[in-house]
Parts: structure tokens; sequence; C-alpha cells
């Protein structure tokens, strides 16, 4: 599991204080860059096929948020990511995230790498 401290900006909130639902997204998107930075140029070929949010509770600003982030699935083209958006170390959100494994001179997906597939491999989430 790998966790990315967030940074939360004034402008990320509404007049109330909460955080716009939108942001989750963008977090999420730090998180999972941050993630994947330590694997093999990766991030560069990288592209986002797949979101989901779940929301379980509010988060206002002046909380510490985090993002934590984790392997569960290596596909032979995509990889899918569970991220939890963590508000005081509880969590506000689930995400699922599918990065496809992209080659932008023929604009089409390629397989994983198999050096990479072994380095993402020792991330995975167990089953237990």
């Amino acid at each position: 599991m790998h966790r990315t401290d967030i940074q939360v900006r004034f402008a990320d909130s509404d007049a109330f204080g909460h955080l716009n639902n939108a942001v989750f997204a963008s977090y999420a998107e730090i998180g999972r860059l941050e993630f994947l930075s330590g694997f093999t140029e990766l991030v560069k070929s990288l592209i986002l096929a797949h979101l989901v949010i779940d929301f379980r509770r509010q988060v206002t600003l002046n909380q510490r948020v985090t993002i934590d982030t984790a392997v569960e699935h290596i596909g032979n083209t995509s990889i899918r990511l569970r991220q939890w958006v963590n508000a005081d170390d509880e969590v506000a959100a689930e995400i699922t995230a599918v990065v496809v494994h992209f080659d932008y001179a023929t604009q089409k997906p390629v397989s994983v790498p198999d050096n990479v597939r072994a380095e993402l491999a020792s991330q995975l989430l167990s089953d237990g």
C-alpha cells in the first residue's frame, strides 16, 4: 500500500468548508501518479480508462487528507488500482481506477511489459 499526503487547498472547498466531490478524482490522480512513478517509466505510457468513486463521508477543509493506492489486478494491457481517500485516517471515499498501457504512436493498448508486471505484482492486494 502506498500513501500520498494531499495538500488541501481552500479552492477545493465550498462556502461551508466541505471538499467538493470533484476534487476526489484529482486527489486520486495525484495518488496514482505518485504510486506509478516508481515503476520503470510506466506513467508515460498509461491512460485512464475507467474511474469509479464511492463516497463514504464528508471531508472538511481542516482535515488531514491522504490517498492510499494498491494494485488490485494486472491484466494483459490494463492495471486495476484500488484507492482510498482518507480524512484524519478514516475512509472518506473508495476508488477503483483502471489504467491502460498505451502506445501513443499506434493509438492502441499494448501489453504491460514483463519487468513492469513483476514489479507491480509485488504490490498486489491480498485476498484475505
